[in-house]
């Protein structure tokens, strides 16, 4: 017997993967932390206070990056509000939609840019923004805008900014530790006053844990930031019924050549296509050999190939 797979079955899977995923993430950081105290020559106990002081510090980066990264990306993205008066049709647009998704009216930007593209930011539903480039207005038609801003919202309503501003924060304290043990193991700052196995063998565990946990915590960030976006495609399509419309906006999107020009890495993953143009995405044909695998590891963004299939496969079952 075949199973039917919904647009809420998607939905449902990737709530669970992302959640999984986001799980063992956090252990895996809370063990990194631990590791690297112990390297530095703690005991048990100072170890495990370590990872408090580190979880602590953590949050409070995750408090001032929740209440004020949107403002830092619309600045840096020159995005300029619009209402009502100055573009009706696309205001209308966005309200039709938020009444469908149950969702307060977020704050409406465009950022003056021939390439299409879009993004949304914002703590919570009642802060939301969502950006567009001129670009994107010009370049799709309604049903295409539709399937974008629907994606857009979905990813305040399932609070995806949340998810990653707290994954990017655990990242970057991977980073600052492993950074700060492989500093202080060739300046020679580390207290090694006691020579025992044990301590040699947290040494030796917490020198590879600072070589190669950043890199294993970044692959898990961008595994995370995939994973969200067929769930915003998925959620997308569930306002507007149509997964074509999203699907064809993708493609157009992804097949695009023009840059855009306010992006940058730091903000490449708010996008609804990678913005950085010229790099080699997976589900090229280059991505069939394992090099091209391995390089999608590294991808923000899932293959549009693999995003637009899932949107195919959702067509009429909404």
């Amino acid at each position: 017997m075949t199973t039917v797979n919904t647009a809420w079955d998607h939905v449902s899977q990737n709530i669970f993967k992302t959640w999984v995923i986001f799980f063992f993430f956090t252990l895996f950081t809370v063990g990194v932390i631990y590791i690297i105290a112990r390297g530095f020559g703690f005991g048990d106990l100072g170890g495990l206070g370590i990872v408090g002081i580190s979880l602590i510090i953590a949050g409070i980066m995750n408090f001032v990056s929740y209440y004020w990264s949107d403002k830092i990306v619309l600045g840096i993205s020159r995005a300029k509000p619009v209402d009502e008066k100055s573009n009706k049709e696309l205001y209308r647009l966005v309200e039709n939609l938020t009444i469908a998704g149950g969702l307060p009216l977020p704050k409406i930007y465009t950022i003056d840019d021939s390439a299409p593209n879009a993004f949304a930011t914002g703590r919570d539903p009642k802060h939301a923004a969502i950006a567009l480039t001129t670009g994107i207005l010009q370049k799709l038609n309604k049903q295409e805008l539709e399937g974008v801003v629907a994606h857009e919202l979905s990813h305040v309503g399932n609070r995806d900014t949340l998810v990653m501003t707290v994954v990017s924060v655990l990242v970057g304290t991977i980073a600052l530790l492993s950074d700060f043990f492989l500093r202080s193991m060739w300046h020679g700052g580390r207290d090694n006053d006691s020579d025992n196995k044990g301590n040699t063998i947290f040494l030796v565990l917490a020198l590879a844990a600072a070589i190669l946990a950043p890199i294993v915590a970044t692959l898990i960030q961008l595994a995370l930031s995939r994973r969200r976006e067929f769930l915003a495609d998925a959620s997308g399509i569930l306002l507007t019924r149509y997964p074509q419309g999203l699907a064809s906006a993708l493609v157009k999107i992804s097949s695009d050549k023009e840059p855009l020009e306010v992006a940058n890495r730091g903000t490449a993953h708010l996008y609804i296509v990678n913005p950085l143009k010229g790099q080699s995405a997976v589900g090229s044909p280059r991505s069939a050999s394992g090099a091209g695998w391995f390089a999608g590891l590294f991808n923000t963004h899932p293959p549009i190939q693999a995003r637009v299939k899932a949107l195919q496969q959702m067509e009429g079952k909404v």
